[in-house]
């Protein structure tokens, strides 16, 4: 049993794609290696965790998704990070996400520009009134079934007498604020995931 390191990585390139790894190493070292000449823009750590077992739980997480793994040889998984995320927070003894954001940041100042730029060129913030769902709604948060908010114009949504937008109110349920997180994939609108209906909409423009 061997003490390590469990990541979630994303990389602009690849939208909708999310690596599972491990690593006993700095997590720099590793993000170098996979940030190749093969590799448009280097890969983002959407989080990590310090684990008693790496192996052991790669491998429950590869055994987890194996049905959206895309090559049983690599380790990319057709999945939402936020659902590999909610698994390895169970297993977690230490949150290293920070530190290896920080890190992260270092690979390649020029190319993490490019990736910024990239995702700003790629659909819309979600817009509730785009998409049929007027000021007044209410939304469900999925992550407990009972805590709700509405939707107090286009953008952004009220809780609790404070306007803010999803994602950040999502992070703040989920403590961890501050934190990039897929705010409309843990919330739902008259039964169907705010996700379902953002890609939905959008699909049928692209």
């Amino acid at each position: 049993m061997t003490e390590g390191i469990v990541y979630v990585l994303t990389n602009p390139a690849m939208p909708g794609i999310v690596k599972i790894g491990k690593t006993t190493r700095g997590m720099g070292a590793r993000l170098n290696e996979l940030y190749s000449t093969g590799v448009p823009l280097p890969f983002e750590c959407a989080y990590a965790a310090r684990v008693d077992d790496e192996s052991k739980v790669e491998r429950a997480f590869h055994q987890a998704f194996g049905p959206y793994r895309i090559n049983p040889r690599r380790e990319f998984f057709d999945i939402e990070p936020e659902q590999a995320i909610a698994l390895l927070e169970l297993m977690a003894l230490e949150d290293m996400t920070p530190a290896l954001q920080e890190e992260a940041n270092q690979v390649d100042v020029e190319a993490k520009a490019g990736a910024e730029k990239l995702k700003r060129s790629r659909r819309p913030p979600i817009n509730y009134l785009e998409l049929g769902i007027p000021v007044g709604s209410t939304l469900l948060y999925i992550g407990d079934g009972q805590t709700t908010c509405t939707v107090a114009d286009g953008r952004k949504v009220e809780f609790q007498g404070e306007v803010m937008s999803i994602s950040k109110l999502t992070a703040d349920l989920r403590n961890i604020p501050g934190r990039p997180i897929n705010g409309p994939a843990y919330w739902s609108f008259n039964g169907r995931l705010l996700g379902d209906i953002y890609e939905e909409a959008y699909s049928q423009a692209d």
